[in-house]
Parts: structure tokens; C-alpha cells; sequence
């Protein structure tokens, strides 16, 4: 049974893996934006919003390389 569970959550396709990084991108941008009402006026908050962006476009690479390569045929 709890094979079954954590299978769950388990990443199998290409498609599986864009919805993933859709939805860390939205929680990303939307605590980017956070960060700059927080930080208005400064140049810190716009660095914080821009971190944000970045550290989802390297888990999204690694999650794309960690699905199969038989999925883009």
C-alpha cells in the first residue's frame, strides 16, 4: 500500500515535470513579488524577486534531466 502511495509522488513524464515547475514558477514570482512590497524602494528586493526566477530555472533543468530521455520521441 504504500508503494502504491509514494508512487503518487513519483515524476514520470515531460508533461508531469512542466506542471511541477509551472507551479514552483507561480510560488516563485508571487514571492518575488513579496519580497519587493516588502523591500519598496530598494534595490535589495528587486535582487530577492530576481532570485527567485533563477533558482526555479535550475530545479526545473534538473527535473527535466532526471525524467527519461525516452519521453521526447
Amino acid at each position: 500500500m504504500w508503494r502504491k502511495f509514494s508512487r503518487l509522488f513519483v515524476i514520470k513524464t515531460k508533461f508531469e515535470a512542466f506542471l511541477v515547475i509551472y507551479g514552483l514558477a507561480m510560488g516563485a514570482t508571487e514571492r518575488g513579488a513579496h519580497y519587493v512590497q516588502q523591500y519598496h524602494g530598494s534595490v535589495g528586493g528587486w535582487m530577492l524577486f530576481a532570485a527567485c526566477p533563477i533558482a526555479v530555472f535550475m530545479a526545473g533543468a534538473r527535473i527535466l534531466d532526471s525524467v527519461e530521455r525516452s519521453d521526447w520521441s
